[in-house]
């Protein structure tokens, strides 16, 4: 996978978070802020305009990234500088530290690949002090990530592999319904946050899905 498939990895997760946008924040209007797909959709469009080179809203001449690891570090960054709340510094930092572990290879294999969402998933609980449970992001990340290390470990193919880290998120995603939330504004709620998906599981699931589809084209 090069520096191509990384960019249309982002642009395609940009597409699918436009589109998914009024549910996402329906999904958050429920036990959060009510802004998830508003502002996780915004810094998309950021993001995609910052990789097609585009000038920054500081005047800094735009370039575009050569690599994947500075297609995803820069897509980290804008997202922490663009949306507001607690999502653009956790997708950030999962970016950000996804595009350091792939470091300046110019292609990345499924182990590389598997490494870097490790680091993101790091990152994520780093900074949000989350775990699987909790009802948050990590619920979907977590779940993917493993299932991926696994089908990686059983000699899976590339396409069956991400088919693999797709469908733990989306699980992963689906679970949070049933879970009360200790995490963020939604655990203000108690009981009440049962019975809803969490946002920024559902958005993940979304962002790693787009992954899967981009490959397998």
């Amino acid at each position: 996978m090069d520096t191509a498939v990384f960019r249309a990895w982002i642009g395609s997760a940009a597409a699918v978070i436009e589109a998914n946008r009024d549910h996402l924040t329906q999904l958050d209007a429920a036990i959060g802020d009510a802004d998830h797909g508003i502002n996780l959709a915004r810094g998309f469009a950021a993001v995609t305009a910052a990789l097609d080179g585009a000038d920054g809203a500081d005047g800094t001449a735009g370039s575009r990234p050569a690599t994947p690891g500075a297609v995803l570090t820069l897509t980290g960054s804008t997202l922490i500088s663009t949306v507001g709340g607690a999502s653009g510094p956790l997708y950030g930092v999962a970016f950000r530290r996804a595009g350091k572990a792939l470091g300046a290879a110019a292609t990345v294999d499924l182990p590389l690949l598997g490494e870097a969402l490790e680091a993101a998933l790091a990152g994520v609980q780093q900074l949000g002090a989350a775990r699987e449970g909790d009802k948050t992001m990590v619920d979907a990340l977590a779940p993917a990530t493993r299932a991926f290390g696994k089908a990686i470990g059983d000699g899976a193919a590339t396409a069956d592999a991400l088919s693999a880290l797709a469908e733990a998120a989306a699980a992963g995603a689906a679970a949070t319904i049933s879970m009360q939330a200790r995490k963020g504004r939604a655990s203000y709620l108690g009981p009440r946050s049962v019975g809803h998906e969490d946002p920024g599981a559902a958005s993940t699931a979304l962002i790693l899905t787009a992954l899967r589809d981009v490959v397998a084209r």
